[in-house]
C-alpha cells in the first residue's frame, strides 16, 4: 500500500480470496472487483520439490497463469505476470537481454516459461517481469514463509554451519525496490516482458557473507559448489540479467543489490 502511492483502490488478495487454481471462483471474483490491473504473484516456487511434482508446478505456475490471463482480457484489465531467471540455462557469462532464447534447467523454470507464453497468449495487456533472487519483508508464502536472506540470518542466529553455494552467479532483487519501478513502467506500455533486478551481480556465497555482514552476525559460512551441495534441481550457473527494456525508457536505474540489501536488513530490523 505504500509503495502504489498513486490514486484509486489497491486491493490485496491473499489464496482464501482468491485460489487462481480455482478458474471458475478467479472469474467470479475479478468480475465483481472489475480491477484495471491484477499483478499476480501466485508461483510454486519449490525448485527442488518440483522435479517430483511437474504437475503441481505447472498447475499454479503455468494453466493456472492461463485462466487468469483470459479473465484480464475479458475484462479489459492489464495482467501484471512475475516469472524467473530460471528460464535460461546460464551457459554464458554476460547478462541475459529480454531478447535472448530461453532454454530452463528444471521444471520450475519450464513451468514459470510455460506462464509466461499463456499470459501473453490469452491477454493482449498482459506485461511480463523477470526477477532474481527476491528478497522483502513480506516473505515468500511458498517457501514456507521466508527467503533467502531471511533463512541465513535465521540459521545464522541458530548456530547453525551454512553451506551455501559459490558458482552461481544472479542478480538479486529486493521486492520494494521492484514494485515502485513496475508501477513507474506499466503507464507506457512499451514492452510485454521486462527483466527487473537490482544492478549489479553476486554468488549465492557472497549474498549470504553481505547479509551476514550487513546484520551484524557471525557464522560458519562455507562456500560449496553446485556437485558439492547436490540439490534435487539443476540451476544455472550465471543468470544475470540485463535491462535492455528498461534502459529504452530511462528506467535502468535501480540501486545496486547491495546497497538494496542494506536497506532490506535495516527495514526488516524496524518491522513490529
Amino acid at each position: 500500500m505504500r509503495t502504489f502511492d498513486l490514486p484509486g483502490e489497491v486491493l490485496g488478495l491473499t489464496r482464501p480470496d482468491l485460489d487462481v487454481l480455482d478458474a471458475a471462483r478467479t472469474a467470479e471474483v475479478l468480475a465483481r472487483l472489475r480491477p484495471t490491473h491484477v499483478l499476480n504473484t501466485a508461483a510454486y516456487n519449490r525448485v527442488d520439490q518440483a522435479e517430483d511434482e511437474p504437475d503441481a508446478a505447472f498447475a499454479l505456475n503455468a494453466e493456472a497463469v492461463g485462466a487468469l490471463a483470459a479473465v484480464c482480457e475479458r475484462l479489459g484489465a492489464t495482467l501484471v505476470h512475475f516469472s524467473t531467471d530460471y528460464v535460461f540455462d546460464g551457459r554464458r557469462a554476460t547478462p541475459y537481454r529480454e531478447s535472448d532464447p530461453p532454454n530452463p534447467l528444471n521444471v520450475y523454470g519450464a513451468s514459470k516459461l510455460r506462464g509466461e507464453a499463456l499470459a501473453r497468449e490469452r491477454c493482449s495487456r498482459a506485461v511480463v517481469f523477470r526477477v532474481s533472487g527476491l528478497f522483502g519483508v513480506a516473505r515468500s508464502s511458498g517457501k514456507g514463509g521466508t527467503n533467502f536472506v531471511e533463512t541465513v540470518l535465521r540459521l545464522a542466529r541458530e548456530g547453525r554451519t551454512l553451506r551455501v553455494v559459490a558458482d552461481q552467479v544472479l542478480g538479486p532483487s529486493y521486492a520494494r525496490d521492484l514494485a515502485r519501478k513496475v508501477w513507474k513502467v506499466l503507464p507506457a506500455r512499451a514492452h510485454a516482458l521486462y527483466h527487473l533486478t537490482n544492478a549489479g551481480q553476486t554468488s549465492w556465497y557472497d549474498f549470504a557473507r553481505r547479509a551476514l555482514e550487513r546484520a551484524g552476525l557471525r557464522a560458519d559460512l562455507r562456500p560449496v559448489t553446485s556437485a558439492e551441495y547436490g540439490a534435487r534441481a539443476r540451476r544455472p550457473a550465471y543468470s544475470v540479467l540485463a535491462h535492455d527494456h528498461l534502459r529504452a525508457l530511462g528506467e535502468d536505474d535501480l540501486r545496486p543489490w547491495d546497497a538494496a540489501l542494506a536497506a532490506y536488513v535495516a527495514e526488516r530490523s524496524a518491522s513490529p
